[in-house]
């Protein structure tokens, strides 16, 4: 039996879900998904440039784990600048984590 997934903890949800190219309808579209853990890692490690050490800690995950979401989610994203393709971002295994939370007793980032 496989081992479920680990809930990984992100700071908050998108504000933004859907990125397409300009002049290109929806409907003519192949799409990619960026799942929301994906999200947070690049924002963690290209955006906030936390070592993957840290920004794994701060996701409740082993540092190769994040090694692995970070990689995926940056070809992900890759794939839909280089090939003109719609990026959804949804889904994946995580939880908002109590720092955005300052009502459930953490503090708000």
């Amino acid at each position: 039996m496989a081992r479920p997934p680990k809930w990984r903890r992100v700071d908050r949800e998108p504000a933004v879900t859907y990125f397409k190219p300009r002049g290109i309808p929806l409907r003519a579209l192949d799409e990619v998904v960026l799942t929301v853990e994906g999200l947070e890692a690049l924002r963690l490690s290209d955006i906030e440039e936390m070592d993957q050490g840290a920004a794994a800690l701060r996701m409740g995950i082993s540092r190769q784990t994040f090694g692995r979401i970070l990689t995926t989610a940056r070809k992900t994203v890759s794939a839909a600048v280089v090939k003109g393709m719609g990026l959804r971002i949804e889904g994946g295994n995580y939880i908002l984590s109590r720092r955005a939370h300052p009502d459930v007793g953490g503090e708000a980032s």
